[in-house]
């Protein structure tokens, strides 16, 4: 369902956990948004997680975005993705399937579906996996088709960074920076776009700062702000409508 990229343009497969950290939250977002707004196809399985984040941040900054489903079309799964995926096609992207129509979704069928998002892709990126993940079966496979796969190092005391980590020990290419990779994989220009004039006031400034150090949690930014309640609110609403954070969660994340 959908239109086809252009065969042409680059893309990446970015693949991880369906119940990610913030931080898993936060590089897939990152990372997908940065490729996307190079012309970098989004591929990935409309799943929980780490697969919707990536089709959303691709979709947030104007890219396109392909998912390939467990299950036959037009049967969306899951569910609560329908919204994403009508989106998703709206924006010039498409939705695959190799199950006849309407089959139901079976867990077999996801792993077989793997070999479909590496093979699409010219490169996998898995942003947050645990130990015993599906997301590993997708590596595997981007390997067998001679894919580069390259994963986000993750705090080895997660249980949600064990299977990025063990893949790292096994030769995997680490990302460590989000502008490095683009760089590397799609070192096109970015388009110019119309110029806007952000002035930030003390207190936004200040919760930006909070941000970029490091500090993400909602009430944890209040109290090291010093900020008044309802100051603080609006502090934040301020820097969303700058397009300077999101939230994600309890958490607030750099755009």
């Amino acid at each position: 369902m959908g239109t086809l990229p252009d065969g042409d343009r680059k893309r990446v497969a970015i693949v991880g956990s369906r119940k990610p950290t913030s931080y898993g939250k936060e590089v897939t977002m990152r990372l997908a948004g940065a490729l996307a707004q190079r012309g970098v196809v989004i591929i990935s399985g409309l799943a929980l997680g780490v697969d919707g984040i990536a089709h959303r941040a691709a979709l947030e900054v104007g890219g396109t975005t392909v998912a390939v489903l467990g299950n036959g079309l037009p049967t969306i799964y899951p569910a609560s993705h329908t919204a994403l995926a009508h989106e998703l096609i709206e924006n010039g992207g498409a939705i695959l399937s190799e199950y006849p129509e309407r089959e139901k979704a079976r867990p077999y069928y996801f792993l077989q579906r793997n070999r479909l998002v590496s093979g699409l892709a010219d490169a996998v990126i898995i942003t947050e996996a645990a130990h015993r993940s599906g997301t590993l079966n997708t590596a595997q496979h981007a390997l067998e088709q001679g894919r580069d796969v390259f994963v986000v190092p993750g705090n080895i005391t997660s249980p949600l960074s064990e299977g990025c980590n063990n893949l790292l020990l096994q030769g995997a290419n680490p990302i460590t920076s989000v502008e490095d990779f683009c760089n590397y994989f799609a070192p096109i220009p970015k388009q110019p776009t119309t110029a806007r004039a952000t002035t930030l006031g003390p207190e936004e400034q200040t919760i930006l700062d909070l941000i970029t150090s490091g500090v993400r949690d909602n009430d944890q930014l209040q109290a090291q702000s010093n900020i008044p309640s309802a100051r603080f609110s609006i502090a934040l609403t301020m820097l969303e409508l700058h397009g300077l954070i999101s939230r994600s969660g309890n958490d607030w994340i750099l755009r």
